[in-house]
């Protein structure tokens, strides 16, 4: 089968014909992979940025960790999940036995594996995955908008660190994939306003005015935050800021549009050290919370948000493409042309004899 790989370190990733998975074997299932999306972390594997060089220890992988698929085979053990069923995929794979994970805290695992970073992910028609890590999806919910789980549960978990309760001002720094998952969230948790910024986000903001937001800034041209965000700030500062652009130079002007006891959240993963004015953080009593992936208890709450909100969240789908041209969908990602590009993987694939 066709997939798309990391071969080796440094950047570049390579479409490669691979053996089709093995039979599943105890608590492992086969899946038919459906739609994938291209992620940002795709992004900084395909150019290796230095935050990601930790995968080179798996190397070769195929990568492609926000994916749904159909279950076509269960190994031993699986139960609660059928032939054909629709799945997303929580791409964390906990150990088991370390001593957060025997103690029933698997969210703490310390030994942890990524599907599609450090083990073979969804850029491939099929795939091998633990039982635990299948998120059952609700008939009437369509395999795209399932691919979009994983990210929206990303977005839900920031909103979460952040504490947005209703009547508040949330700032939502970045218009990807995740930051229109934060925007949506914390206007389903009774944000007041929920104002998004961006940079030469064009396309970007479009999405989020299709999906009914306003209050939609494109710093570029308006001489920077300051100046983008003053409309804004004359009404006071605001309650909660969610950062998700991984960009340094936004952190100190995040803070300066944060109200005192405000909470600042970072989602961005940046690739290296950010100075903070720590006085000025102490005498306004704010707050800085890092924000990453979700306790699995909580992805079934996001599959409810989307069961209810499929309309709204295919908006962010904005293009479509087969495997074969998966580079080109990094390329229209790259260029903030796209919000999701979803990968597609054609019915007449080769079907494993296991399956």
């Amino acid at each position: 089968m066709q997939s798309l790989r990391k071969l080796r370190s440094g950047p570049g990733l390579t479409l490669q014909d691979i053996d089709l998975p093995p039979t599943p074997g105890a608590g492992e299932v086969l899946l038919r992979v459906q739609s994938a999306g291209v992620c940002g972390t795709d992004l900084h594997i395909d150019e290796w940025t230095p935050s990601y060089h930790f995968v080179t220890a798996a190397l070769p992988v195929t990568v492609g960790h926000e994916f749904s698929g159909l279950v076509m085979a269960c190994g031993a053990g699986v139960q609660g999940l059928t032939q054909r069923q629709l799945v997303a995929v929580r791409p964390s794979v906990v150990c088991g036995q370390c001593e957060a994970c025997l103690a029933q805290n698997p969210d703490a695992c310390v030994q942890r594996r990524g599907i599609g970073v450090t083990r073979d992910g969804g850029f491939a028609p099929w795939v091998l995955v633990p039982a635990r890590n299948c998120v059952t999806i609700p008939p009437g919910v369509d395999a795209e908008i399932a691919a979009l789980t994983e990210p929206l549960t990303v977005s839900h978990e920031a909103v979460r660190t952040g504490n947005v309760q209703p009547g508040d001002r949330v700032l939502v720094l970045g218009p990807g994939n995740i930051g229109q998952g934060i925007a949506l969230l914390a206007r389903h948790a009774g944000a007041r306003q929920v104002v998004v910024a961006g940079h030469g986000d064009t396309a970007r903001l479009a999405v989020l005015r299709a999906m009914g937001f306003h209050d939609l800034v494109d710093f570029a041209g308006q001489g920077g935050m300051e100046q983008g965000l003053a409309p804004y700030l004359r009404e006071g500062k605001f309650d909660v800021v969610i950062e998700a652009t991984g960009a340094p130079s936004v952190i100190a002007p995040a803070l300066q549009a944060l109200r005192t006891h405000g909470i600042l959240v970072i989602t961005g993963i940046h690739a290296a050290p950010v100075p903070i004015d720590l006085t000025a953080l102490v005498r306004r009593h704010q707050q800085i919370r890092g924000s990453y992936r979700a306790p699995e208890k909580n992805w079934p709450l996001v599959v409810d948000y989307m069961r209810s909100h499929q309309d709204t969240l295919r908006h962010m789908i904005t293009h479509r493409l087969p495997l074969m041209q998966a580079l080109e969908g990094f390329a229209l990602a790259r260029s903030k042309t796209a919000t999701k590009v979803m990968i597609h993987h054609p019915d007449t694939a080769t079907e494993p004899l296991s399956a």
